[in-house]
């Protein structure tokens, strides 16, 4: 994932010392990369996430997605998302051009209750494309540029080997193994942790700028 904490499709430090009079869009701006727009999921994505989401495939790489997974099940996620809060964030990830959803991905409090975690997941018909890379660069970029934290964490299944690839590719960092409960198959399973510090961001800052995100 990163959102393998959702995830592994998706972690955060200290986000819950941010401001909670502070407007939605100072913690969760819009971002604008080179192919992808991340923005808040609205009413008009429920039937695409719907559609998306509903794929064991996806389901048993991430934690809290169920499977089988419709309508209602958007329906509700659309609507909690825009309550997070705490400086929490939860993206829809969109073609800059036609506004096509990909997915989606988050930026929130992680099981410690402290670290940054971020979370991701692509539809299936739009994998091997780079965009899960892409958002989370932007996902990262922002997190580091607008919150005081030293680190984000990030886990993905053991069995993921893609995901695995997108955090390496963003700089995080192998931490260690655990055990995360996935609700489709409603088991625990084997995840890996990785985290990426402010430092190693820092010097990673050169990755292509078409791949870096504009808050608007």
């Amino acid at each position: 994932m990163r959102h393998e904490p959702e995830r592994d499709l998706a972690g955060e430090p200290c986000l819950d010392t941010l401001s909670l009079d502070r407007p939605p869009s100072y913690d969760c701006p819009v971002l604008v990369t080179e192919n992808l727009v991340l923005r808040a999921p609205h009413a008009e994505d429920i039937d695409a996430i719907a559609i998306l989401a509903d794929n064991p495939a996806i389901a048993t790489m991430v934690s809290r997605i169920p499977h089988p997974y419709g309508r209602t099940d958007a329906e509700t996620f659309v609507r909690t998302s825009a309550h997070r809060g705490n400086g929490n964030c939860v993206y829809a990830i969109t073609d800059s051009e036609s506004g096509k959803l990909y997915g989606c991905c988050s930026l929130e409090t992680g099981k410690d209750g402290v670290s940054p975690e971020i979370g991701y997941w692509i539809g299936e018909p739009f994998w091997r494309r780079g965009i899960a890379t892409e958002a989370v660069h932007a996902l990262v970029d922002m997190a580091f540029r607008t919150r005081e934290i030293d680190h984000i964490d990030a886990r993905c299944r053991v069995i993921n080997p893609a995901s695995r690839r997108v955090l390496q590719k963003s700089g995080f960092q192998f931490q260690g193994s655990g055990m995360i409960h996935i609700q489709s198959i409603n088991a625990s399973a084997a995840v890996e942790w990785f985290r990426l510090d402010r430092k190693t961001w820092v010097s990673l800052i050169g990755w292509s700028s078409e791949n870096r995100a504009r808050a608007s």
